[in-house]
């Protein structure tokens, strides 16, 4: 592994992913560190989260995010602030041609980050990512009536009892990326979504006239990453292979980590 350096290690690569982990936010000064960079209303939010693991949970994704984000910009990690949409999901202030999104678990905090395009000007592609853990996969299994559409459901009737896990971990993440990526979150309905499996490695996405778009407009993949699966959605111009960096702790120098090459899809 090497060293993320200088402002834009990536000379312009369209997308960028970032690893950070909550348990190293249990060291007390790693916490005081974190907590340091974020603004009042970040630092009230981790301080009403009174469970030490769901706080350092919280401290690590946002510490991740101002690190990624200073990373792709001249501007320290302290000076970031974010707006947010009527459904909740933030965009830096002022407007800087970055687009991210973030996700965590209790042992994975997780940053997509979009840069802009070559055009001067142009504001990079939006993004949604989803991370849980493969401990997780058993647990989803049951609420596949309620969070899957009939189409999702019938592909995972069909499938082997073994495999019912590893397919609804995947069901999961990739809806929960799609939603974040529109900026909608759940105002959306889950069961318009339809993540299809046309072959067990080929998938594409079909939504119903009331989720409002057009599935060409997406791109999406899988990545495993220390125990968890990810899914990350984004807009299909800006669809390559992200550059991966792990920052363990957080606000230590970032180290660029190999990154394999997803399959994306639809292919």
């Amino acid at each position: 592994m090497e060293a993320a350096g200088g402002q834009n290690p990536t000379g312009g690569a369209a997308l960028q992913l970032w690893f950070a982990y909550p348990g190293d936010v249990a060291e007390p000064e790693v916490e005081a560190a974190c907590i340091a960079i974020l603004d009042e209303a970040e630092r009230d939010h981790a301080a009403r989260r009174k469970l030490a693991r769901r706080r350092h949970e919280y401290l690590a994704t946002h510490a991740l995010t101002r690190v990624a984000l200073s990373n792709a910009h001249p501007s320290p990690p302290q000076s970031w602030r974010f707006s947010r949409n009527e459904y909740g999901k933030p965009s830096p202030v002022p407007e800087c041609g970055l687009r991210f999104n973030q996700s965590n678990s209790v042992e994975l905090a997780v940053c997509l980050l979009a840069l802009p395009g070559p055009t001067p000007g142009a504001a990079a592609a939006e993004v949604g990512v989803d991370v849980e853990s493969f401990s997780r996969a058993e647990e989803i299994v049951p609420l596949a009536p309620r969070v899957f559409s009939a189409a999702e459901c019938a592909q995972l009737d069909a499938l082997p009892a073994n495999e019912l896990p590893d397919r609804a971990l995947s069901l999961w993440t990739l809806k929960e990326a799609y939603i974040k990526a529109r900026g909608m979150g759940l105002s959306l309905p889950l069961q318009g979504i339809s993540f299809l499996f046309d072959t067990p490695n080929v998938i594409r996405l079909e939504v119903d006239p009331s989720v409002d778009d057009d599935p060409s407009r997406w791109r999406f993949c899988r990545i495993d990453h220390a125990g968890h699966r990810l899914a990350l959605v984004v807009e299909a111009s800006a669809a390559c292979d992200p550059e991966v960096f792990e920052a363990s702790p957080p606000l230590d120098p970032p180290m660029r980590l190999a990154s394999g090459s997803p399959d994306w899809f639809p292919i």
